[in-house]
């Protein structure tokens, strides 16, 4: 019989209306076991709905020796650690904006009048893997409610785009005068490390030089959470200067695209760091507005139909280079963040990619898709049929293989995909 350690999975630190649990310790693991723990598998997917232009983005080459494009160049340390895949597109799925809906899905025809949408990828896998998580899925936006994720039925999920509605549903807890203190003092700048401090150094004795290196990681992860969305607060309430000319939009909060990534960026890494959720959707939603990105002068949608203008294409690309650097980001946070031998890239497949393959005519075909981390053999450009593309779906179940669904179907899949192997273990 396997002797195991003290603290089980479901270790958490407790305060006065704050819960905060625990990210994965060697101290969890079977002191001796048969055979190793099995590491835990995680997904998340994102969605940027204004397409990338792919003559920027995909390779020339394909295979392992293909060239660093423009797009792939804020990635490129990253290299061995994702692929990138062109030709692929859902069958029957057209109408330009509105199949970003069957993203996740691939029902086709999303502009018919008898549309009806069907699951998603992460609620098709939450249904078969039943994970023992807080959060079945983390459905998250950028903002607005639209998310990618869908019920069985084709039910739309509400998606969350304030960082600290996600951070309180994860580690604020108690009765509503104690959600209310806490998120007080979270707003006057108190860390809620604070509340739970006497009880973390009381747990931290007991651990060996790992797990304390681990924690002590873990608590400046929430610490740089919380001073950021204390800072963006601070932010929303000073007066902005004032200039001599006359605004060309209104400005809001959604236009500071870059830090409202960041902020779900960070939830991200909490969330799966703590095993708060394994299935995380992230619908990066474009602008009818200027985004407040250095360089950028034109209205982002109006810039994705560019038309081949040459002024315009180039601010779109300032434009998504700055969506691909916040991808890069988040590889950074998860390849930086430490379990079981590994780090969360290597346990977490990340789906990247947009519904418009050519967003300047309204095209789904030949989509835009990278797939990094989740313990698959990277590093190279998978180049399908430009003119034929095999379904998208095919990657939607080597991901799911990957992640330990017994599927061999999925949407329109005729398969797996083709070339896309899986690692060791």
């Amino acid at each position: 019989m396997n002797n195991y350690k003290k603290l089980s999975r479901r270790n958490f630190l407790r305060g006065a209306g704050v819960t905060l649990t625990l990210p994965f310790l060697d101290a969890m693991l079977p002191l001796r076991a048969e055979s190793p723990a099995k590491p835990l598998r995680r997904m998340i997917c994102i969605n940027t709905n204004l397409g990338l232009h792919t003559p920027n983005l995909f390779p020339t080459k394909a295979g392992k020796e293909y060239d660093i494009t423009p797009y792939l160049d804020p990635i490129k340390d990253f290299r061995n650690d994702f692929t990138v895949f062109s030709g692929l597109s859902h069958p029957d799925v057209d109408g330009g904006h509105p199949a970003e809906m069957c993203y996740l899905t691939a029902a086709p025809h999303p502009r018919a009048d008898n549309f009806k949408n069907s699951i998603s990828l992460d609620q098709y896998a939450i249904e078969r893997l039943v994970p023992d998580t807080r959060i079945g899925a983390l459905v998250l936006s950028s903002h607005s409610s639209r998310g990618l994720s869908y019920t069985r039925s084709g039910v739309p999920i509400p998606s969350e785009s304030r960082a600290s509605r996600v951070f309180r549903e994860m580690f604020v807890n108690g009765t509503p005068t104690e959600v209310k203190a806490q998120v007080q003092k979270l707003q006057q700048g108190e860390s809620i490390m604070d509340t739970v401090l006497e009880e973390a150094k009381r747990f931290q004795k007991g651990l060996g030089k790992q797990d304390r290196e681990k924690l002590d990681e873990y608590f400046s992860a929430v610490r740089e959470v919380e001073n950021r969305m204390v800072k963006a607060q601070e932010w929303s309430k000073k007066p902005k200067p004032k200039v001599d000319a006359k605004l060309p939009v209104d400005i809001t909060n959604n236009l500071e695209v870059p830090a409202c990534v960041r902020l779900m960026i960070d939830m991200m890494q909490l969330a799966l760091q703590t095993d708060s959720t394994r299935f995380i959707t992230f619908a990066l939603h474009g602008l009818n507005a200027v985004p407040i990105i250095p360089g950028v002068t034109q209205d982002w949608h109006n810039l994705s139909h560019h038309g081949q203008d040459p002024a315009k294409l180039a601010e779109l690309r300032i434009v998504e280079v700055q969506q691909m650097k916040l991808f890069g980001e988040l590889l950074t946070k998860l390849k930086g963040t430490k379990e079981q031998g590994g780090s969360l890239l290597d346990r977490t497949t990340v789906l990247f990619g947009s519904n418009l393959g050519n967003a300047s005519s309204h095209d789904n075909k030949n989509m835009p898709i990278i797939v990094a981390g989740g313990g698959f053999k990277h590093g190279q450009h998978l180049a399908f049929d430009p003119k034929k593309n095999p379904p998208l779906s095919n990657l939607y179940v080597s991901m799911l293989q990957r992640l330990g669904v017994e599927a061999d179907k999925f949407g329109s899949s005729t398969g797996s995909i083709a070339g896309f192997e899986m690692t060791a273990g």
